[in-house]
């Protein structure tokens, strides 16, 4: 069984990143359990907590792209994932130790093509 002390790690690099970038948007912030690159003695992945940061307003493009720049991820590891007229954009880093997604919802008009783009 985990214990809360498993997060202090994910809630330190909140913390820095909100401290650091204290200027930006407001990001919807979650705090989740992701496969880090490591894996265990019976070669399974390594769950690790890391934190995602939502940007769903009417300036969310505009606020992933500011997130985005703040935290030095390259334009190229950014991904644009749609569904008919809906798209969001993900971008995974890691900020103080910890797994740390950007990710910007948007609606896009006259598509109706699902897919996935890169």
């Amino acid at each position: 069984m985990q214990t809360a002390s498993t997060m202090v790690s994910a809630a330190g690099a909140l913390m820095a990143a909100l401290s650091a970038h204290g200027d930006l948007s407001v990001p919807r912030v979650t705090s989740e359990e992701v496969a880090s690159a490591e894996r265990d003695a019976s070669g399974d992945l390594v769950l690790v907590w890391g934190q995602c940061f939502g940007f769903h307003s009417e300036t969310s493009l505009s606020d992933f792209e500011q997130w985005r720049q703040a935290l030095v991820v390259n334009p190229a590891d950014v991904d644009l994932n749609t569904t008919g007229t809906f798209a969001w954009l993900t971008a995974t880093t890691t900020y103080a130790g910890t797994p740390l997604t950007l990710v910007g919802y948007h609606a896009q008009s006259g598509t109706t093509t699902e897919g996935t783009a890169s």
